[in-house]
């Protein structure tokens, strides 16, 4: 691992060292909601957010004594039990704010009962798709709280390319019917492989590199208020990811009871500075500065920043290539048409009438042809067949790919190709399969 960059030792742990930036990169990972609506629709997206009466964020090293004004932190027994033991615990750092709050909370927190293992941040760094002061603040919440950083990464490329290759093999995956119906680009909320391969797995697999044998607390600044998802989450849980035989993994979720009140406050107590999302372009979240969770404003404010305008125009491209909006209905390229090449304009407006064509002709298909586990469950019948082969011929027109098996006798020997093949010991992996209905597989 070589350090990239290096604080001053504030006290010591198994590198010897305190606030040490490390990048790793992570090998390909075999295989594995909403934000605070209210607040965000009161938000203007264009103004900074103003936090504290305007008292600026910028102020002395955080004191590592707790006051008595500290929100309190969410504990558990496993937990408990797992930090008397000085197990390893890692902080998920995004350097969005509930992240920051979490790790200074955590932070005080060990330092009250005497935790004297191993402490670490790590980011999961997405590529270009990141904002530009997202690694910075992360470097800035590790020099204040006196912590080491690792820097993870997914060895097969960022964001942006899983999206551009998975676009890729769903087009090859098409052409020699695969799938039925084109599969999309992007993740989506019930399809977060962002999070899954990029995040998720890169961590777990470097936590366990660089602590063997070691027991390990995964801690994540996730809130309740956030979502309805997030407020069933609990406290703490075990974590599959990072339990090997005889020895503990457990997720944590210290501030999971906290408000957004408690989150700014603890911030500007610390004396921390706000990562520039919020700061000068008034985002509401730090995460991908396009991402498939943000809200408009959201979206509009990652666009109002100079640095993201390649990776916009880059991602609209994909969008009008690929006849998918980036959420769901919504098209990233209507945020900010100004920011696009007049050809890109135009092309997105063909494809917005592709994709409803798209959508019209894929609606007819019979449910009980589409692809799931164990494809195909039945083999169409002549009509069926006919069927499939002229939606497959209007949508490789539409979207510019050039499909085979556009008759219905060769969708028909298509699918009893594949029906004799089910009965054998062939394995089934997720990119074979496509969503049924309105449930989407992982691909």
């Amino acid at each position: 691992m070589a350090a990239v960059a290096a604080h001053a030792c504030a006290r010591g742990n198994e590198s010897g060292c305190i606030g040490e930036t490390v990048r790793i990169l992570a090998k390909e990972p075999r295989h594995c909601a909403a934000d605070i609506a209210e607040e965000r629709e009161r938000m203007d997206p264009w103004r900074p957010i103003q936090f504290m009466q305007g008292r600026s964020l910028v102020a002395p090293a955080m004191q590592s004594r707790s006051s008595a004004t500290d929100s309190p932190v969410a504990v558990t027994p496993e937990v408990r039990a797992l930090l008397a033991k000085d197990c390893v615990v890692a902080i998920g750092v995004s350097g969005g704010k509930d992240s920051d709050a979490c790790a200074i909370a955590t932070t005080r927190y060990l330092d009250q009962i005497g935790h004297a293992g191993p402490r670490v941040l790590i980011h999961a760094d997405l590529g270009r798709v990141e904002w530009r002061d997202s690694l910075p603040s992360c470097e800035r919440l590790a020099k204040a709280i006196g912590w080491d950083l690792m820097v993870v990464s997914r060895k097969a490329g960022d964001m942006l390319s899983r999206w551009e290759g998975r676009w890729a093999n769903n087009v090859a995956r098409y052409a020699d019917l695969q799938c039925v119906k084109l599969i999309l680009p992007w993740s989506t909320p019930s399809m977060r492989f962002c999070t899954s391969e990029l995040k998720v797995d890169v961590i777990t697999a470097a936590l366990k590199k660089r602590y063997p044998g070691q027991e390990i607390v995964n801690v994540a600044g996730i809130r309740r208020q956030e979502s309805a998802a997030r407020s069933k989450m609990p406290v703490s849980a075990p974590m599959a990811k990072l339990s090997r035989k005889g020895i503990i993994g457990l997720s944590w979720n210290p501030i999971i009871e906290w408000d957004l009140s408690q989150v700014f406050r603890t911030i500007a107590g610390a004396g921390l500075t706000l990562h520039e999302a919020y700061t000068r372009y008034g985002a509401s979240r730090v995460s991908c500065a396009f991402c498939i969770m943000s809200a408009a404003a959201d979206l509009a404010a990652a666009a109002s920043c100079a640095d993201n305008h390649d990776l916009y125009v880059r991602m609209v491209e994909l969008e009008a290539v690929s006849t998918f909006a980036f959420q769901g209905n919504r098209w990233l390229a209507d945020v900010a048409p100004s920011l696009l090449p007049a050809e890109i304009r135009e092309h997105i407006e063909l494809a917005k009438v592709a994709a409803t064509e798209r959508q019209a002709m894929e609606a007819m298909l019979p449910g009980h042809l589409l692809y799931t586990a164990g494809w195909p469950t039945s083999v169409p019948t002549h009509a069926e067949a006919s069927l499939i082969a002229r939606v497959r011929r209007r949508v490789s027109s539409l979207v510019g790919i050039d499909a085979r098996h556009v008759t219905p006798d060769a969708v028909s020997a298509r699918y009893a190709r594949e029906g004799g093949a089910v009965g054998s010991a062939r394995m089934y992996t997720p990119d074979l399969f496509s969503e049924i209905a309105n449930r989407e597989i992982l691909l």
